[in-house]
């Protein structure tokens, strides 16, 4: 399976590339090692399911889609350099779309 970068360049699937990614978003975080070694699996795994090449775009989604699972925090450090986040204003609108989708709903 190739991954179709953004600039257009295809090259190999490595999940050690997202598994570096994990670790650096969950440096200093209480995530197990484990954990992180099956996040970086289930992504490739959802990948490979596609059953064709990929886009950089969607491996990135999905692991952070995984990574709000895991750790708030490792979510938000992953989507700071993702996302390409250049302020406080970004860190801003992503936290509150995270707090937002998280939420308990409350019952009146």
């Amino acid at each position: 399976m190739y991954v179709i970068k953004r600039s257009g360049d295809r090259e190999l699937f490595e999940r050690a590339k997202i598994l570096r990614g994990v670790r650096s978003a969950c440096k200093n975080r209480p995530v197990d090692e484990e954990v992180m070694e099956s996040l970086s699996l289930a992504v490739e795994e959802s990948m490979r399911l596609l059953n064709r090449d990929v886009t950089s775009e969607e491996v990135g989604m999905a692991t952070l889609e995984s990574l709000r699972l895991v750790d708030d925090v490792a979510y938000v450090r992953f989507a700071s350099v993702y996302k390409g986040f250049e302020g406080t204003d970004d860190f801003a609108r992503e936290i509150g779309m995270l707090v937002k989708s998280t939420a308990p709903k409350l019952r009146s």
